[in-house]
């Protein structure tokens, strides 16, 4: 990740022809996206680089490690919420996170999903993160699995926030580099610099950084295609690249999949939504895990409970694709 940017310039002549394909190529070959620690002289470079996630199977203990979705009910001040307190709340997320892990799956991650109209630009209200901090805290003691955070939309200090509070191992971030409009109307930038600085100054370093690139529920500003905004969130040391569709529950685009793992190499490259047992195996072979939601849900529908016999097909379908992957 050490280049030389007068080298790039002249190698790219991006003046005036802004070709993206011949941008992303000479990125990739210039700025030398994955150096060996060993090949780093520097003790600094060395120390601060061998701080990155090496494979999910490092924090998992498996390959290809399937990510279910803990979605909170309507919590206190979302316009759906109902009165219940937390223990209705913790109920109903344990309900949902042991059906998820006593079928197989590899981690969870806690989620604020049904507070919408979600807000944006680090907007998020604070009963709503105080009570999705309670409810994470619950269930990351309560599970012998790693737990994620997730505070839609760009929650990301949020996030790291509730993870430092809660016990979590690692926190989504919806838009960790690059620009974009959401679904909301809001228009919003990266957060890198940011969550680095704060994750180091709470101690957290242990906290994994797993950052979506071309996000659901939102379009990126013109100029920023999905290899671009992989190789900015690789350079600034995401552990993990996440990769969706357009919506909740959306297939992506395999070619993306593979376009994004071949700019990103080694760095691990994960389904964000719309995993199936059925589109597994064409997903899973550029991918290197998924976080799965909706397919786990009853009818497969979002709003839902977590269906168990759901959740043991999927996971056949990836022990299976483990094993013919060795």
């Amino acid at each position: 990740m050490i280049g030389d940017f007068s080298r790039l310039r002249e190698r790219s002549s991006l003046r005036g022809e802004r070709d993206n394909n011949r941008f992303t190529a000479v990125m990739v070959e210039v700025m030398g996206m994955h150096p060996s620690i060993d090949d780093l002289v520097p003790e600094w470079a060395r120390k601060f680089y061998s701080k990155r996630l090496k494979s999910l199977s490092e924090l998992f203990g498996v390959d290809k490690p399937i990510i279910g979705m803990v979605h909170l009910i309507p919590l206190p001040g979302a316009p759906a919420y109902e009165g219940w307190s937390m223990d209705d709340v913790i109920e109903f997320a344990m309900r949902d996170a042991r059906a998820l892990v006593e079928n197989g799956v590899n981690g969870l991650i806690v989620e604020n999903m049904w507070d919408l109209p979600y807000y944006a630009n680090g907007r998020i209200p604070p009963e709503e993160i105080a009570a999705h901090a309670v409810a994470a805290r619950e269930i990351a003691k309560s599970f012998n699995v790693p737990v994620g955070i997730t505070s839609i939309h760009n929650g990301g200090r949020v996030a790291l926030g509730i993870a430092k509070a809660a016990g979590a191992k690692f926190i989504r971030v919806c838009l960790y580099t690059g620009a974009i409009i959401w679904d909301t109307g809001e228009i919003d930038h990266g957060n890198a610099a940011d969550l680095m600085r704060l994750r180091k100054a709470l101690y957290a370093e242990d906290i994994r950084f797993f950052a979506d690139v071309y996000k659901k529920h939102a379009v990126m500003l013109s100029g920023i295609n999905p290899e671009i905004h992989a190789i900015w969130t690789d350079f600034y040391l995401a552990d993990a690249i996440i990769v969706t569709g357009r919506m909740t529950g959306f297939e992506p685009d395999v070619d993306i999949v593979k376009k994004v793992k071949g700019v990103v190499g080694e760095t691990p490259v994960i389904i964000g939504s719309g995993l199936t047992a059925e589109n597994a195996e064409k997903l899973l072979k550029y991918a290197d895990g998924a976080i799965v939601g909706t397919y786990f849900k009853v009818k497969g529908i979002t709003q839902n409970p977590v269906d168990p016999e759901r959740v043991k097909k999927l996971m056949e379908v990836v022990r299976r694709i483990r094993k013919e992957s060795t």
